[in-house]
């Protein structure tokens, strides 16, 4: 027998405004926290040896999030790390509406259970405004990325931005949503 599932806007105003609007008691449905974008970044330290490295982790994200990538370029020359300004040293995608709640849905759903030794999230990444970030060893925890085609395990960082004022408010909404944080976590809050 199938589970019934819930998309994530449907659970967000049905099941999860409600439950924060008795938790913290706000007195109007439009001061409970929500989640206003989405945005993954992806480090190319390699690209200053490697020009393909750009090409190969564009192709990654914009399969992963359905969106073209921004390059980011370096702001200033570094002779150190051997960087020069104007360089390409990461991509970023910035998700709203629609496709960020498709790629929430993948992540929380398939993407993360998929991850090796999975025992949940931790959720001491907040930055203390409610805003979390994750930190993804590898983009081969997505389904729609194919091994034969990655030239190389790369890592991202997704970045969730609520309007929660506080990681509290932030946690929670993220528990309601279906975040999976560690047990010892979810049980407490």
């Amino acid at each position: 027998m199938a589970t019934k599932f819930t998309p994530l806007p449907e659970l967000y105003r049905d099941e999860v405004v409600p439950a924060l609007m008795k938790e913290f008691e706000y007195s109007s449905v439009m001061q409970a926290p929500k989640i206003t974008k989405v945005v993954v970044n992806v480090g190319l330290g390699e690209a200053l040896d490697n020009a393909k490295a750009i090409e190969f982790a564009t192709t990654d994200i914009t399969t992963i999030t359905g969106q073209k990538p921004v390059l980011n370029k370096a702001k200033k020359s570094i002779a150190g790390f051997k960087l020069r300004e104007g360089r390409v040293i990461g991509l970023k995608v910035t998700l709203r509406g629609d496709r960020m709640w498709a790629f929430l849905t993948r992540l929380i759903h398939v993407a993360l259970p998929r991850t090796r030794d999975f025992q949940g999230i931790s959720p001491e990444a907040f930055d203390g405004r409610g805003n979390y970030t994750l930190g993804l060893r590898e983009q081969l925890i997505f389904p729609e990325i194919e091994y034969d085609k990655i030239d190389k395990i790369r890592g991202m960082e997704v970045t969730i931005v609520t309007t929660a004022p506080t990681d509290e408010e932030g946690l929670r909404l993220l528990t309601l949503m279906g975040m999976p944080f560690r047990r010892e976590v979810a049980e407490a809050a």
